[in-house]
Formats: C-alpha cells, sequence, structure tokens
C-alpha cells in the first residue's frame, strides 16, 4: 500500500486495495500462464493500482499494448484483454485474435476484462467480427476510480466532456455515480450533496436511483461511519473560462509545457544529471519523473505559482549545502554515527533538488519567452475585461503567424466566455481567418466549439461581467509568493470553481449567491441523504452540536468534465487556511459546517477537501479539434 496514499483525512489507499483486490481475482480465474493486452489509455491507470511486480507474481509474464494487426510473439497459455468498452478497441481486439489463431499452432484462451463495465453494444459488435465465441472469460473489473495522492482521485475519462455535451453520450455520468457509490461504500453514506450544473443534477438523480435499486435488491447494509460529510458537484460547464487560462503553479506549469499523465512526466534527457554531477547517457527514451507528495521537496512547491518556487529552490540548496558541510567539523564518534545515518536522506533530498531545479529551468525558459508573455496578457486582459468586445490584435498576429491552432482556439475561446459571447462580425472575422490559415477541415472544429458552448454569438446580458465582480473572480493587488487568496494560482484570476466551493462551506452556504447561481448554466443541487440506523454524525460533522471538535470536516469536490492542476491547488490552498481573524463568529457553532474554512474560530478550524477529479488538463479543446 503506497504511503502517499494513506496519509490524508481520508485513506485513498482503501480505493487503491478495493481495485488490486478486484484484479488479482479476476486473473485468479484465468489458470496458467498470462500475457495481457491492455488498452494504451489505461495501462498507466491500472499501474497506479497493481505494479509489474504484483503482476509477475500472479503468473503474468509479458505485457503488450492494443494495437491493429498481429500481436508480438507469446507462448503464454492465456492473453487477458484489458479496455475500456469502445467500439474502435473491438475492432483491435478482433484483429489481434484473428492474426493469433492464424500464427499460432497452439490452442490458447482468450479472456476479456472490460474496465469499469460491460457493454452490450460492444458484445454484439465482437459477435459480428466473428470473434465473440473466442473467449473463456468476458468479465468486468470495476475500477471506477484510480487514485493519484492522499487527496487527489481520477477516473481517467478524458473525453468525458466531449461526450456528455457533444456527443449526447451520458454514459460518463452513469460511471461518475457508480464510483460515488463505491466511495460510500467505503466511507460511509455522505450527509450533504450540493452542485450546479446539468450534468451535476443527472448525476444526483442517477445515485438516488442507484440507492433505491440495492436497498430492493440487498436489503439494509452494513455501512460504515461516514468519513466525509459534504459532497459537491461541479459539472465543468459552469466554469468554462479555467481551463482555457494558463496555469501558472509549478504543478500547473509543467503540464501545460510538458504533460502529466498518471503523476508521470517526461522531459528532454540531455538536460538532467546523475547524482554524481556527470552527464547522463543521452537516448531517444525521454526522462520520466513521478509527481506525487511522496517526494518531499515536490509536495512542497507543487502548488505555489511559478514565481514562488525559485526562493524555496534557493533556501533548499543552502540547508543540503550546510548539512553536508557539517562532516568538516570535529566530532564525536555518536555525531559521526547520527551523521551517517541522515547521509541516504540528505543524498536523496539533494537528488530531488537537482531534479526540480532543471525542471524549473526549463519552465523558465518558456516563461521567459515573448510568445509566453505576450499570451498571458492577452489572457489576462480578457479576464478583467478589457478589450473583448472586438477583434484582437494579438489574436490576429498568432494567425498570420500561424501559432499552434490550439493557442489561438483557447484565446478566442477566453474571449468568447469573457465577453459572454463574441458579435456576429468578430466571430465571422476569426472563422475566415482560421478557415484560410489553417484549412477548410477546421470548420468541423468551429462548429464543434460552439455547439459545446465554447464558443457562442452574444445575446444581450453580459454573466461574466456580473460574476467577476459578485464572486470577485479578478484581484489586482493578490500576492503570488505569499498568497491570501486562491488568485495566485492564475496570478489575477480565481477559478469560478473553487470560489463556488469556497462560498458553499460559509455559514449560509450558496443561499445568499442564488442571483448568481441563476447566470450560471443549469439547475442547482442543495439535498441531503438520510444515514443508515444507527449511524450518527461524526464529532465535528455538519449534523453534529459539538462546537469543539478534532475531527476534521471532509468535503469531497467532485468534477464532472475535468478539471486542472491550478484548480487543485486552489482547492489545497483553501483546506490549509487556518488563519481566519478577519471572519471570526464568536458564537458561532462550526457543526453547522461542512467545512470550517472562514467564519469560525481558529482554535476550532480543521480542514481538508478530498479533490475526486476527472483530471483532463486542457486537452478537452484538442478532442473537438479532431
Amino acid at each position: 500500500m503506497a504511503a502517499h496514499l494513506s496519509g490524508g483525512k481520508v485513506n485513498v489507499a482503501l480505493v487503491q486495495e478495493l481495485a488490486r483486490k478486484e484484479l488479482l481475482r479476476l486473473l485468479g480465474k484465468c489458470d496458467g500462464t498470462k500475457a495481457i493486452v491492455w488498452d494504451e489509455s489505461l495501462a498507466g491507470p491500472v499501474g497506479l493500482v497493481a505494479k509489474y511486480s504484483l503482476l509477475r507474481e500472479n503468473e503474468v509474464s509479458k505485457m503488450f499494448p492494443l494495437r491493429a494487426g498481429h500481436l508480438p510473439p507469446a507462448n503464454e497459455q492465456n492473453i487477458i484483454f484489458i479496455t475500456r468498452p469502445l467500439l474502435h478497441l473491438m475492432d483491435l481486439v478482433a484483429d489481434n485474435i484473428h492474426g493469433e489463431e492464424r500464427a499460432s499452432g497452439r490452442k490458447k484462451e482468450f479472456h476479456l476484462f472490460f474496465v469499469p463495465r460491460k457493454s452490450l453494444l460492444c458484445e454484439k459488435w465482437l459477435k459480428n467480427r466473428g470473434v465473440f465465441g473466442n473467449f473463456t472469460l468476458i468479465e468486468e473489473f470495476a475500477c471506477d476510480l484510480f487514485p493519484f495522492d492522499s487527496d487527489l482521485m481520477s477516473m481517467e475519462l478524458e473525453s468525458a466532456f466531449k461526450e456528455y455535451y457533444l456527443e449526447n453520450d451520458p454514459t460518463c455520468l452513469y460511471q461518475a455515480a457508480q464510483a460515488i457509490m463505491t466511495l460510500q461504500s467505503l466511507f460511509g453514506v455522505i450527509p450533504r450533496v450540493s452542485g450546479k450544473g446539468p450534468a451535476a443534477k443527472q448525476v444526483w438523480d442517477l445515485m438516488c436511483r442507484m440507492a433505491r435499486e440495492r436497498q430492493d435488491i440487498e436489503g439494509p447494509r452494513n455501512m460504515p461511519q461516514s468519513q466525509i460529510d459534504h459532497l459537491l458537484l461541479l459539472d465543468r460547464a459552469v466554469d468554462l473560462l479555467t481551463p482555457l487560462a494558463t496555469q501558472l503553479t509549478y504543478e500547473g506549469l509543467i503540464d501545460e509545457i510538458f504533460g502529466i499523465s498518471n503523476t508521470t512526466a517526461q522531459f528532454p534527457p540531455e538536460r538532467f544529471t546523475r547524482s554524481d554531477d556527470g552527464p547522463t547517457d543521452i537516448s531517444s527514451e525521454k526522462k520520466q519523473i513521478i509527481l506525487n507528495s511522496g517526494e518531499e521537496l515536490f509536495a512542497e512547491i507543487r502548488d505555489k505559482n511559478f514565481n514562488a518556487v525559485g526562493p524555496v529552490l534557493s533556501r533548499k540548496a543552502k540547508l543540503i549545502s550546510s548539512q553536508f558541510e557539517e562532516r568538516h567539523g570535529e566530532k564525536t564518534v555518536q555525531e559521526i554515527k547520527q551523521f551517517v545515518a541522515r547521509l541516504p536522506h540528505m543524498m536523496a533530498a539533494k537528488a530531488s533538488l537537482a531534479t526540480h531545479t532543471t525542471v524549473a529551468e526549463l519552465i523558465k525558459e518558456v516563461t521567459d519567452s515573448n510568445s509566453f508573455l505576450e499570451s498571458l496578457q492577452t489572457e489576462q486582459e480578457f479576464m478583467n475585461g478589457i478589450d473583448t468586445d472586438k477583434v484582437h490584435p494579438y489574436i490576429e498576429d498568432c494567425i498570420a503567424q500561424k501559432e499552434p491552432l490550439i493557442k489561438v482556439l483557447r484565446l478566442i475561446c477566453m474571449q468568447s466566455v469573457t465577453n459572454s459571447g463574441l458579435k456576429l462580425k468578430v466571430l465571422e472575422h476569426y472563422k475566415r481567418e482560421i478557415i484560410q490559415t489553417y484549412g477548410f477541415q477546421h470548420i468541423l472544429s468551429l462548429t464543434n466549439l460552439e455547439n459545446a458552448g465554447l464558443i457562442k454569438l452574444q445575446q444581450g446580458s453580459r454573466q461574466y461581467t456580473v460574476l467577476r465582480k459578485t464572486l470577485r473572480l479578478t484581484v489586482e493587488d493578490g500576492s503570488e509568493i505569499t498568497p491570501t487568496d486562491i488568485s495566485y494560482v492564475h496570478s489575477v484570476y480565481a477559478p469560478v470553481s473553487v470560489r463556488l466551493a469556497q462560498y458553499l462551506v460559509r455559514p449560509n452556504g450558496w443561499k445568499g449567491l442564488q442571483d448568481v447561481l441563476g447566470l450560471l448554466p443549469g439547475p442547482t443541487v442543495e439535498e441531503s441523504q438520510s444515514l443508515p440506523a444507527g449511524h450518527g454524525p461524526r464529532r465535528g460533522s455538519i449534523s453534529s452540536q459539538s462546537s469543539q471538535s478534532d475531527t476534521p470536516r471532509v468535503v469531497l469536490v467532485f468534477f464532472l468534465g475535468g478539471c486542472t492542476f491550478a484548480e487543485v491547488s486552489a482547492l489545497r490552498f483553501l483546506s490549509q487556511q487556518e488563519d481566519c481573524k478577519n471572519n471570526i463568529v464568536p458564537q458561532l457553532i462550526c457543526s453547522q459546517e461542512p467545512h470550517c474554512l472562514l467564519n469560525c474560530q481558529p482554535a476550532i478550524c480543521y480542514t481538508m477537501c478530498l479533490y475526486c477529479s476527472i483530471i483532463q488538463k486542457c486537452t478537452f479543446l484538442l478532442n473537438y479539434c479532431r
């Protein structure tokens, strides 16, 4: 069990353990040696659940990516396909089986594990391809969630937003409801549920239906005591601006520039050196770095604005240097023994510092470039409502210089969102320029962006202007080095999604925001779930009457359609705030709050947010360009 998963207020390692046991149970049904053929989108996530060493212990000797054509040579008795239920993947499975049967004279057993649910359509497709009868087993590997850190999980549904809003396919919402039900089976019924947006309402309705069906089939169940006090469902459509904005935290910039997949990022190998300061062997393979709280230095700097990272690395370098200098002083045998005992930790800290210093240098090369700074300035002008109502010269220049299309589309979408739509003349101008520069095929890209609501025509009211003032979305006097507001993650802009979470946990919740919530798309959810018989609220929970409690309140923030690492950093920032000197309510009973964040006495303010996120970065835009 990974140590970095079990250190939070809710033991996320239980999710990992549940998925691991389910995978081993399925592998146990296949007697003999095994070769696994992975849907490539699942190899990384499942690797977080079960390491290769564990699979080897269960007779898995080879693993291959699921690709068209023949499988690589394998003498294993069992060929196990582990894949998501998608039709184009079923074609690859059928090709592999046909190729294997022609190439191998030995009888093999084929098995298919769907993640997380079976699909009748996929099974029918396999029948049409003539391979359905070849499978000895067709099972479900019901793994809804993949744990990333002690406060972060992901469903790894990269196209969730596209499927729901562009293809009208609500399957991802059913899977999200199933994931929440799984969490409740591990951590108890969540007493209060809030949400905003069409997807949030649909997930809540599905949860209610699933609970009724489970009650009818299984009757009363033994459920654990509630460990999560409040569930916040946030539809990505409620806040389309945040994933368009450039993330300015350390982890966010790594994701923007290099990409983070399943807590792993890849960097140019030639920029890294060995621990003995000698050059690495330069190869075509990129340098892979695992990014989670298991590494002390990364846990300290990942949520900081990038401008605050340099001073931290400088202090760490001086500290490590002074620790190594201690060896030159006169020491007793006992002191030498203590120094030697600390040496492995010091060496690991030195290697970690060298790695993140190199990463910071790579990031700085990008953030110091004129292209980055000009794009960031344009974004911040849009966020502040400047020059949003006309064709922007910087966007025109980007198109003329044939900058990457994704950069151009992000800026146009941001202008549309911050202006509550574009004027017809402005929109037609952008369309004409893009089609002439990048090709006629991008008529479909622009149409898809319009259908998803990322680009639209301006129609009267200016919702963003009202939201910006009411929710204080832009903060000009905020500090990046010692932040006091969540706006530090974008330097001047506070994510709407996290602002909604911040208001939710105040004593009156969203009651004072009804007019604002009406400007956001979709219905508002404010519901409660009854606790099982004999299960009272936890001490310090939202229903407890005790105002003095050491029990931290826990809010589960569930993004439907993807979130950014900057949003995760902003939520972590909120959860760490214990200084409420400007918001003390002397007579306040903290048990009335699901998550003590503001308006309570510091002595009884314990905060923790658990973010169950469909991490998707900003690549949902790319999905529309295909």
